[in-house]
């Protein structure tokens, strides 16, 4: 079941206490012994994970240039936990699945959306629950509130993600109702299908609720709709060795504590039962 905190709006770093409850359970991955075999993973001794760091608070990469976000912090945590170094490749996301096929990496680390067409072709652990908004220029001055006001408006989108398929779908919705159809435009990331927002040339971007909240409250666009289509939000991967560790990590994060932790610290609906590798009949 999942059930939502009564907490803030995520900041850009983690929190002292959150933080320290995170390393007293962590220990180097020169330290101990990897707790899978090198023919699970692309490199030995090392968790390659896939990345498009353009949703903060999520994952984005800082003025330092280094990544940030909790999406890292939990990756890291893994990792660590696995006694494996982690190694990040920053993607977009239209090329995570085939780049996971072809065993590019070895976790799909971005806030993957579940689905069974995924999860026949992944291994796939739920961890989160996301849904979507819509974000507006600030002030909203088309007054859009809920799904029927973007027919007839240009709305930007990550290509090739659940977003890109459920803004898809309400459109053939729209169009069912006998209302304009929605000018889809597609972007290479969420930073870009911002910045189009941001330059005027379109009337509204699709993210995840945690990503438009974070620009909300830094003042640069509003939230009109949020909500919308929520669904577990997974981390994947291709080797069925290398899963049932993670998801063992995962459990014993749950047990002691620091999986909640991170999650409060974000604002970010948390799991209550035992995590599981989710198939496409689950």
């Amino acid at each position: 079941m999942i059930i939502k905190k009564r907490t803030t709006i995520a900041t850009i770093f983690l929190g002292a206490a959150t933080m320290a409850l995170l390393g007293a359970t962590t220990a180097s991955a020169q330290d101990c012994e990897p707790a899978v075999s090198d023919d699970a993973l692309i490199q030995p001794g090392t968790l390659v994970m896939s990345t498009n760091p353009t949703l903060p608070p999520m994952q984005f990469v800082d003025s330092n240039g280094d990544l940030q976000g909790m999406r890292i912090t939990l990756g890291n945590e893994v990792a660590s936990r696995l006694c494996l170094e982690p190694e990040y490749i920053r993607i977009e996301f239209s090329a995570m699945i085939p780049g996971l096929q072809a065993g590019r990496w070895d976790v799909i680390n971005t806030g993957i959306f579940w689905t069974p067409e995924r999860a026949e072709m992944m291994e796939m652990i739920p961890y989160e629950s996301q849904a979507i908004s819509i974000s507006v220029a600030s002030g909203n001055p088309l007054g859009i509130a809920e799904p029927a006001d973007l027919a007839g408006k240009t709305v930007g989108v990550e290509i090739g993600g659940f977003e890109e398929a459920k803004l898809g779908e309400l459109n053939d919705d729209l169009q069912s109702q006998g209302l304009d159809a929605i000018d889809v435009r597609t972007f290479d990331n969420f930073a870009t299908a911002y910045q189009a927002l941001r330059a005027g040339q379109t009337d509204a971007t699709v993210s995840i609720d945690a990503t438009a909240a974070e620009y909300a409250a830094r003042g640069e666009f509003d939230r009109a709709i949020s909500g919308l289509f929520p669904t577990p939000v997974a981390l994947a991967m291709a080797n069925e060795e290398l899963a049932e560790a993670v998801l063992g990590v995962l459990n014993d994060m749950m047990e002691d504590g620091s999986y909640q932790a991170l999650f409060e610290e974000y604002g970010l609906l948390t799991n209550t039962a035992p995590f599981i590798i989710r198939g496409p009949n689950d």
